[in-house]
């Protein structure tokens, strides 16, 4: 599976990118038919101090279409763990329509 890694007006740390690789791997646990994966990862701004302001968005390209999540979140790893989750069960539903 291609893994691309988009971030936008800011350069990720190389962790955060190897984190991003490792948990977007493990999809492929749940459905091996995955094309490729795009992360996007944005900053919003805020007047509040509270606001979840790091946004991760995920692509999943499998075929017959494409899988889409988007998160907020005070950290940009978990903004993409909840998008990776959420991804991840709209994976276990299409495979179980698929059977």
């Amino acid at each position: 599976m291609n893994v691309t890694i988009e971030a936008i007006h800011f350069n990720p740390a190389a962790s955060l990118e190897e984190f991003i690789q490792e948990k977007v791997s493990k999809l492929s646990q749940v459905a091996d038919d995955i094309i490729k994966a795009e992360v996007f990862l944005s900053l919003e701004r805020s007047q509040s101090v509270n606001y979840d302001s790091k946004v991760a968005k995920v692509r999943i390209e499998v075929p017959g279409g494409a899988i889409f999540a988007e998160k907020r979140s005070k950290s940009f790893e978990e903004s993409t763990d909840t998008a990776l989750e959420a991804l991840r069960v709209q994976l276990l539903k299409r495979k179980e329509k698929q059977m």
